[in-house]
């Protein structure tokens, strides 16, 4: 078992680890989710993204937009995706089920 994780590549985990995250869409080398959040939960949210990003030294794009908050994560230079943005998108989703609730 060992000998056939160690055969497959980065991006193979990497690509498997994106289709667990529902909801993320890979644009490139960058990831998107659009959330449909009040302005309290944006607040909130923003305050939880900033330190996980803090502790992973990564800076997501977060904006707002009407009822919407997109958020980008990936360089979008042709730098490729690393494990640790792959990470910031599932703590993104952990922080968006506690601001919501859901």
């Amino acid at each position: 078992m060992r000998a056939l994780f160690r055969s497959r590549t980065k991006r193979d985990y990497l690509s498997d680890a994106l289709a667990l995250l529902s909801g993320w869409i890979r644009e490139g080398e960058q990831i998107r989710r659009t959330l449909v959040i009040d302005d309290c939960q944006h607040a909130a949210l923003t305050e939880r993204v900033k330190v996980v990003a803090d502790a992973l030294h990564l800076r997501p794009e977060i904006s707002r937009s009407a009822d919407r908050t997109l958020i980008r994560v990936g360089h979008g230079d042709d730098e490729p995706l690393t494990e640790g943005e792959v990470l910031l998108a599932a703590r993104i989703e952990d922080a968006y089920r506690a601001v919501t609730g859901s």
